[in-house]
C-alpha cells in the first residue's frame, strides 16, 4: 500500500455552493496563504487549500525547478500526478462531487493548476490562473480534452515572470485543447491585484453548475 495521500498538510472548509474551490499558493506560501480569497471570490463555496510538497531553500513549492523560470517537468509530472491523487481521496473524505473543482492558483501554484488542467483535465470544472506561466515547454498533442473547462488567465502586463509572451503561450496552449479562456491582464507585476477580484468573483459565479 502506498502513502496516503491526505498526509499533505491542507486546510478544509466546508460550504454550501458550488463549485469548491482549490487554492493553491505561491512559491514560499503553505495551505493558509489563499484563504483570505475565499471570502472575495466565493464565501459560501467548500475550499480546499494543500500545502505545496517540494522544499526550495526552506520554501514551499508545488514542484521544482531548474533554476528561475526553467521548470523541472519530469518533476512537475510526478508532483501533478500526486495532486490529482490526493483530490480524489479528498473528495472521499469531504463528500465533494469528483471533478467539481474550480482550482485558483498564484504564481507556483496557477503554474500547477495549468499542468493539472493538462494532465488530468477530469480533476477541475476550470481555473483561475493569478500570474500564470506556460507549465510544459514540450507541449502534449492536441485534443478536445478542455472541452466545457473555462479557465480565466489574470496576469500583470509588467509582470517580469508571467509575461505577455508566457500569457499568449498559455493562452493558445489551452484553447488548441478546446477551453474557454478569457484574459484579465492589469497594470502591475508579479502579485495578486485587488482591483481585479470583483471579476474574478463574477467569473466563478457564472462557472456554477445550472
Amino acid at each position: 500500500m502506498g502513502e496516503d495521500p491526505l498526509r499533505r498538510p491542507h486546510v478544509w472548509q466546508p460550504g454550501s455552493s458550488a463549485p469548491p474551490l482549490l487554492l493553491l499558493h505561491g512559491t514560499g506560501g503553505d495551505e493558509h496563504d489563499l484563504l483570505v480569497l475565499r471570502q472575495h471570490l466565493a464565501p459560501d463555496a467548500p475550499v480546499l487549500s494543500p500545502r505545496g510538497t517540494v522544499s526550495e531553500q526552506g520554501m514551499a513549492r508545488f514542484f521544482r525547478r531548474l533554476r528561475e523560470g526553467v521548470f523541472d517537468e519530469d518533476d512537475l509530472r510526478l508532483r501533478t500526478d500526486e495532486l490529482a491523487a490526493f483530490l480524489s481521496a479528498a473528495e472521499q473524505k469531504y463528500d465533494v462531487t469528483p471533478g467539481s473543482w474550480m482550482a485558483v492558483g498564484f504564481s507556483n501554484g496557477a503554474n500547477m493548476a495549468s499542468a493539472l488542467l493538462l494532465r488530468h483535465p477530469e480533476s477541475l470544472v476550470g481555473a483561475v490562473l493569478l500570474a500564470a506561466m506556460v507549465p510544459f515547454a514540450e507541449d502534449e498533442p492536441e485534443d478536445n480534452a478542455l472541452a466545457g473547462k473555462r479557465v480565466l488567465i489574470v496576469n500583470g502586463d509588467s509582470d517580469p515572470m508571467a509575461t505577455p509572451e508566457q500569457t499568449s503561450r498559455l493562452t493558445e496552449q489551452l484553447r488548441r485543447r478546446a477551453a474557454d479562456v478569457e484574459l484579465l491582464p492589469f497594470s502591475g507585476g508579479h502579485t495578486i491585484d485587488p482591483g481585479q477580484l470583483p471579476r474574478i468573483k463574477q467569473f466563478i459565479d457564472t462557472s456554477k453548475p445550472s
